[in-house]
């Protein structure tokens, strides 16, 4: 069997599954936000229950329009809010938390051999840990709360493997951007995607979170990674309880195997208005912008802020663009503090916000108006993703951000460290 299979036959109690098997799955953890919880907490009151089967492993996090914005948003919050505390779940407030996706693995909450539902399409983020982690819809999500098990379809699953090494500046962004450019945005469909070679290797985890994260883009129902060391280091002093480290077999049968030179993969950009629309960054030609963001579930982590930094040291952002900087939780904002990077990013010229989702889906903190371009470290650029049905969403790794924030066009960092 495949990682994805192995680790969903011991949640079903089965010795094997197959892809197309429809199985009732146990999972370890439930998550929601306060876009996606109120829909799922009314859902749960109608089924009849009066409590989670196990509140210490449903989660719930307001990270999308929060600090909130306007009333109905505080409403959603509220709701989510009074429902964690009457149910005793885990809960993280504005102050102690953050963006879901950056929160719950820095907070020891999914370890590998997990499966793990979210009510948000990104929760496949967790895959880099070596967890089943997959978005399902809020009803979905209630019928998990109440019951503790999900009844899903055994993906198939597709072997990506990166051979060679990555070229300097090139991060786990680049290569899924690569990925979704190369197969598009249902080159993946309902397929668990499994990461691998001596490319991802070498990926620290914050890249191995992005490549995960946006395994969805390709319309896959999981990415997944194995676990190295790089992995067991990142859980040494975060994982709380005990977890099981599964593998794939040699003889795995897997519905195709796609292969990489990732030395040849270039930074990518995402033009309008999908993810697989990429070129990379030497055929982007003179695109000028109006806005920058760095941050988000996909790119919010502390060694994005780094390399975010390492190109803002000592320069200005450029007097016609806004750069607006997320970090994804408050200890990816306090980590950022210890080490200067909030002081480098204000003294450029940027804003730095409360970990929040914001604008990565036309939230607040930098809504564009018609007729705006946008540079960002986000993880989609749909019609309207980020305001206007008339604006524009270009997708990148946070060095191309930063030196497009410098220039006022998009840009290679090469274009401004030289």
């Amino acid at each position: 069997m495949t990682l994805a299979e192995k680790i969903l036959a011991a949640h079903s109690g089965k010795d094997k599954v197959s892809p197309g098997e429809f199985l009732n799955v146990r999972v370890d953890l439930v998550m929601a936000n306060d876009v996606t919880a109120p829909i799922a907490i009314r859902e749960f009151e109608r089924i009849g229950v009066s409590k989670v089967f196990d509140p210490k492993r449903v989660v719930m996090v307001p990270d999308h329009f929060v600090p909130n914005k306007d009333i109905p948003s505080a409403e959603q919050a509220k709701l989510m809010r009074e429902f964690a505390r009457e149910q005793g779940l885990v809960y993280f407030e504005v102050g102690s938390g953050g963006i879901e996706h950056v929160l719950l693995p820095e907070q020891g909450l999914v370890l590998p051999g997990d499966v793990v539902v979210g009510a948000d399409s990104h929760t496949c983020t967790y895959g880099a840990l070596g967890a089943f982690a997959t978005g399902m819809g809020s009803t979905d999500i209630a019928c998990a709360m109440a019951t503790g098990e999900i009844w899903m379809k055994v993906p198939p699953t597709i072997k990506f493997v990166y051979h060679g090494r990555a070229k300097e500046w090139v991060s786990g962004k680049d290569l899924i951007l690569h990925t979704i450019g190369d197969i598009g945005v249902d080159g993946a469909l309902y397929a668990a995607m499994e990461f691998c070679g001596e490319a991802i290797d070498a990926l620290s985890m914050d890249s191995r979170f992005t490549m995960a994260n946006m395994a969805v883009e390709a319309g896959a129902k999981a990415g997944i990674f194995r676990v190295d060391n790089k992995t067991r280091a990142y859980l040494k002093d975060r994982a709380q309880r005990p977890y099981k480290v599964y593998e794939s077999d040699e003889d795995a049968r897997y519905e195709k195997i796609i292969e990489y030179d990732a030395s040849r993969i270039e930074p990518q950009v995402a033009f309008p208005h999908l993810p697989s629309n990429t070129k990379p960054i030497s055929e982007v030609g003179e695109v000028k912008i109006d806005q920058a963001v760095i941050g988000s579930c996909t790119n919010g982590r502390i060694e994005d802020l780094e390399v975010a930094a390492e190109v803002l040291k000592w320069r200005k952002v450029h007097p016609e663009v806004r750069l607006i900087i997320i970090p994804g939780s408050q200890g990816v904002y306090l980590e950022a503090l210890r080490r200067g990077l909030v002081e480098i990013f204000v003294r450029a010229g940027a804003v730095v916000s409360t970990p929040t989702c914001g604008p990565c889906l036309g939230g607040h903190m930098g809504v564009l108006a018609a007729g705006e371009r946008c540079i960002s470290t986000t993880n989609r650029n749909f019609v309207g993703r980020m305001g206007s049905p008339e604006s524009e969403v270009y997708l990148a790794n946070p060095a191309i951000a930063a030196a497009s924030a410098i220039l006022g066009r998009i840009a290679g960092p090469e274009e401004v460290m030289t």
